[in-house]
């Protein structure tokens, strides 16, 4: 049913732009005018581009968040409900697929909603591989009162309907993320789901999204004071950005490792260890871990094979198949290794040439496309050993992926030998 718009959405957002200060009041109306298809797609750039430009005070991005909610459904799970949240920019962050059944195997409730690809790999992209994720929101409930966890595409539950309209119409286009719209829609999904504790993963390094540690900590900051007003705990974890988390990069790879890692077959302890460390602050706020113990905790869990358990059991829950493991997870048929040029060290591992030839080779869109990284940062190479692997279910699309990669150069190297001054030869 469509509403009556005290003001129209090219009023609100004149006065936004002219920067006077926005109301719960206008944020809804202009939300109920999205929801009712009154809102142009220039309108909605220019709300973003002015948050990207000028981003809302903290009041404002408190009103935002709940008038966010305000037009969509929302969910309560009891006070022992949880939740891990990345803000992105690293890809192959899979940990959520390794966290969510390690809390869901204690007492907690953690009804994770993700997002699709917008600058990476989205981890709704990446448990898609294993399970259905479009669920209606009386379906993910029912999943969690089952097996304390879920894991699903937000855009699916009606919670925050005009997120999942800004993403696919503004900020998957333009790949960007304003501040201000980004914390009002991490933290409207939590706060639509009923969360009451919230770990924040917020990646630091070159290439993400954050790149200083004195930024990573202002945006910390902004988060705890954003959800006080809200009602929700968080504490921040400023995490290692300079390379992807794991070696796998895109839907059916980081699934995969995912799986190994669950399975006790660890494939990279960076990837084990932030998705315990992550896992363990959620224990260790809730009582379920003594302050300094949680990351010991989470581990017991996962190597006692609980965490595979439960993550079995999300999977059968939401549509999946119980059954599947490691091995049964297909990549690309059309592959193509690139190896190294010169003896030396991995100096750097460039994030965003990384993405670039994720996509290029059709990933999220083919869940089989993808890079596999055989080495990461500070390792010795020889001449001729691979670097990465290329996957696609295209042959087209991997040739312009290995082109890409040739010409971005995603994996530095560099010999210990960086210059010789020759001496002319005195006659």
């Amino acid at each position: 049913m469509a509403h009556r718009l005290k003001k129209t959405p090219l009023e609100i957002i004149k006065k936004s732009i002219r920067g006077k200060k926005l109301k719960r009041e206008d944020f809804i109306n202009f939300f109920r005018g999205i929801l009712d298809n009154k809102v142009s797609d220039v309108e909605l750039t220019a709300f973003i581009m002015r948050q990207y430009y000028q981003p809302f005070s903290i009041e404002e991005i408190a009103d935002m968040t709940v008038a966010m909610v305000e037009v969509g459904k929302s969910a309560d799970f009891g006070r022992n409900t949880v939740d891990k949240h990345s803000i992105g920019g690293v890809p192959g962050n899979k940990v959520s697929l390794i966290i969510v059944p390690i809390i869901a195997s204690t007492d907690l409730k953690i009804p994770k909603t993700s997002s699709r690809s917008i600058t990476t790999i989205g981890t709704a992209d990446t448990m898609e591989v294993l399970a259905p994720v479009n669920l209606k929101l009386e379906e993910a409930i029912e999943v969690v009162n089952k097996a304390n966890g879920c894991i699903v595409w937000g855009g699916g539950l009606d919670i925050v309907p005009v997120d999942g309209v800004f993403i696919e119409r503004v900020e998957h286009v333009l790949e960007i993320n304003p501040v201000s719209q980004m914390m009002a829609s991490i933290l409207g999904k939590k706060l639509a789901m009923g969360v009451r504790y919230l770990v924040l993963d917020i990646p630091q390094g070159r290439g993400t999204k954050v790149e200083t540690i004195e930024k990573a900590m202002a945006l910390s900051k902004k988060f705890n004071d954003l959800g006080s007003r809200l009602g929700i705990r968080i504490e921040s974890a400023i995490t290692y950005g300079d390379q992807p988390v794991g070696h796998a990069v895109g839907p059916a790879l980081e699934a995969w490792e995912a799986l190994l890692t669950l399975e006790g077959k660890i494939m990279s302890t960076s990837l084990l260890e932030k998705a315990t460390g992550l896992a363990g602050m959620l224990l260790e706020m809730t009582g379920k871990a003594v302050i300094g113990n949680g990351s010991s905790v989470a581990k017991d869990i996962l190597f006692k094979g609980k965490a595979l358990k439960k993550m079995k059991k999300i999977i059968e829950l939401q549509g999946g198949d119980p059954k599947v493991s490691s091995k049964d997870i297909q990549f690309g048929e059309y592959h193509e290794i690139i190896t190294s040029p010169i003896d030396g060290f991995i100096v750097q591992i460039d994030n965003k040439a990384i993405m670039e030839v994720v996509k290029a080779a059709g990933a999220p869109e083919d869940k089989k496309a993808g890079v596999l990284i055989h080495k990461k940062g500070g390792r010795y190479v020889k001449r001729g050993e691979p670097l990465m692997t290329i996957y696609s279910s295209n042959e087209g699309r991997l040739d312009r992926a290995v082109t890409l990669a040739r010409t971005l150069h995603p994996i530095v190297i560099e010999g210990m030998i960086r210059k010789r001054i020759r001496i002319a030869t005195v006659l």
